[in-house]
């Protein structure tokens, strides 16, 4: 499974595309210094394979590459975080 990324410098997704469609997504907005996971969403086809794990997974690697943190106010996210806080702690923003 790919996770693509668009990102305009100002507000990005995380996304996975199956036959063509857009099956799960993961918006943020960006000011540069630090990125702000808005919303996830797993369409049903996907359900149950960790697709949303993996959209936070691609989000914590592209912070960690830009040198940038995470705050992730979605509620999914925000969980994944607390659940895999020591993994993740270097990217959050405090």
């Amino acid at each position: 499974m790919q996770i693509s990324q668009q990102d305009n410098g100002k507000q990005g997704k995380f996304f996975v595309e199956v036959d063509g469609k857009q099956e799960a997504l993961m918006t943020y907005v960006n000011d540069g210094q630090n990125i702000i996971i808005e919303h996830t969403e797993v369409n049903d086809a996907l359900k149950g394979q960790g697709v949303g794990y993996k959209l936070v997974d691609a989000a914590v690697d592209f912070a960690r590459i830009k040198g940038i943190k995470i705050n992730p106010l979605c509620p999914f996210a925000n969980a994944v975080f607390k659940k895999k806080s020591q993994q993740y702690s270097d990217v959050l923003y405090k």
